[in-house]
């Protein structure tokens, strides 16, 4: 197997944290790059549902080393307790995890700015998740922020945290927000200091040694490529990088160290918050939420579900070079007996087979459909690619066709074992 970065090529919550945990079984490493605890991997395994944030998907399975890489924004308090919720399912963490020492810090001034930024937009809220995450890069990028590597010298930290929370709170006052307590801040943090430092290490020259002896490394992705903060919606996006090269300057490694890219993608569309999705559809919508699906890992608002959109997964593949597809949730359309996708948009009367990119312009998209036969047989217990019916074959060759990669793996269910190997 491959050195892989794996993406999300919709809008984020397409199933990465089954592919991750199923593509772990022939990796060594798994490095998350990006993002902070607004992401949510759900996984499926012997019975158990376990919810991961920050811990990459990979500590599921025994000997698998987990990075949390430069790239990520980490809230410590938030972190020590995924670590303790998965020691009190039996998950050990103490061999398994390794976290960068140049991993930026998300603070409670971080989550209240947030907040109250949303709060200030009203009909115009982006739909965060109010986690502090956009605030937290916005420090790094002012070159303002805290890192590991301070939070592992109390008496560094006190100093700049007493800064930063001078500085915070007159920015919160304009908010007619109370002002947050030093003391409190610098007590909560200091403490899940101690139970993090002994996996705090230089997660880069980690990663360069690994390479050497020839290790392999899998690349877990969070969000999804059009909330790439270049690339996707904007503004309603996240803070990070989601799309593939985003693996890169969050973990160190460098591109030619990536051997292949592969996206992964419901069979249908989905997307959580505000901002235009031009292939959604009420009555799909009404159909997953009825089937106790869609409803967020994080913050567990329904999902706005839609078509499949063959305009929008060619550019992920476009922007992340993906060579191989993970097409999700196929069991989903199980009863569907005929099936839309979206193969272009009609933009004030022209048609267009790129995404705008101006958000307004992306908003008043209109889809173009073909529609192919369903199958309406169950999915769910196929174990080999020929155990698809034949018209759930032909519609994921059609969706590999306009996507413009290859077939990889086909999931037709949360578990292990409803994993198509193609």
């Amino acid at each position: 197997m491959a050195n892989i970065v794996l993406v999300g090529a919709q809008w984020g919550d397409e199933g990465k944290g089954k592919i991750i945990d199923v593509l772990t079984g022939t990796s060594q490493i798994v490095v998350r790059s990006q993002g902070g605890n607004n992401a949510g991997h759900t996984i499926v395994h012997g019975g158990h549902k376990y919810v991961l944030h920050l811990i990459p998907s990979g500590i599921l399975r025994p000997g698998k080393v987990c990075v949390i890489g430069n790239g990520v924004v980490i809230d410590p308090v938030a972190l020590v307790k995924e670590i303790e919720g998965l020691r009190s399912q039996g998950i050990p963490v103490e061999k398994n995890l390794l976290i960068s020492d140049c991993a930026h810090l998300v603070l409670p001034y971080h989550r209240l700015i947030d907040e109250r930024r949303e709060q200030l937009k009203g009909s115009q809220k982006l739909g965060t998740t109010k986690r502090g995450i956009g605030p937290a890069y916005g420090d790094k990028a002012a070159r303002t922020g805290l890192r590991m590597s301070d939070l592992m010298q109390p008496t560094v930290f006190s100093a700049k945290l007493k800064a930063r929370i001078k500085e915070n709170n007159q920015i919160l006052g304009t908010f007619g927000t109370k002002p947050i307590s030093f003391r409190q801040v610098e007590t909560a943090y200091l403490q899940a200091a101690e139970t993090l430092r002994p996996f705090v290490i230089n997660t880069v020259v980690y990663l360069h040694n690994a390479l050497a002896a020839r290790k392999k490394i899998l690349f877990e992705g969070a969000q999804g490529t059009f909330l790439d903060l270049d690339h996707g919606t904007y503004p309603y996006v996240t803070s990070s990088n989601t799309t593939a090269g985003g693996a890169c300057t969050g973990s160190g490694v460098p591109p030619h160290r990536v051997e292949e890219v592969m996206g992964v993608m419901k069979a249908y569309t989905t997307r959580v918050g505000e901002g235009p999705f031009p292939s959604e559809n009420q009555t799909i919508t009404d159909m997953l939420h009825g089937m106790g699906r869609e409803f967020g890992a994080t913050t567990g608002r329904a999902r706005r579900c839609g078509w499949f959109d063959a305009v929008a997964t060619h550019f992920a593949t476009m922007v992340n070079g993906i060579d191989s597809l993970a097409v999700t949730n196929l069991d989903g359309l199980d009863t569907v007996e005929r099936i839309k996708i979206c193969v272009a948009y009609k933009l004030d009367g022209a048609t267009v087979d790129v995404p705008p990119s101006d958000h307004q312009a992306f908003a008043r998209c209109e889809p173009v459909y073909e529609e192919m036969p369903g199958w309406l047989v169950p999915t769910d217990k196929a174990r080999r690619y020929e155990d698809l019916p034949v018209a759930a074959r032909r519609y994921l060759q059609r969706l590999c066709k306009l996507t413009g990669a290859k077939l990889g793996i086909v999931s037709v269910g949360p578990r292990r074992s409803q994993t198509i190997l193609v």
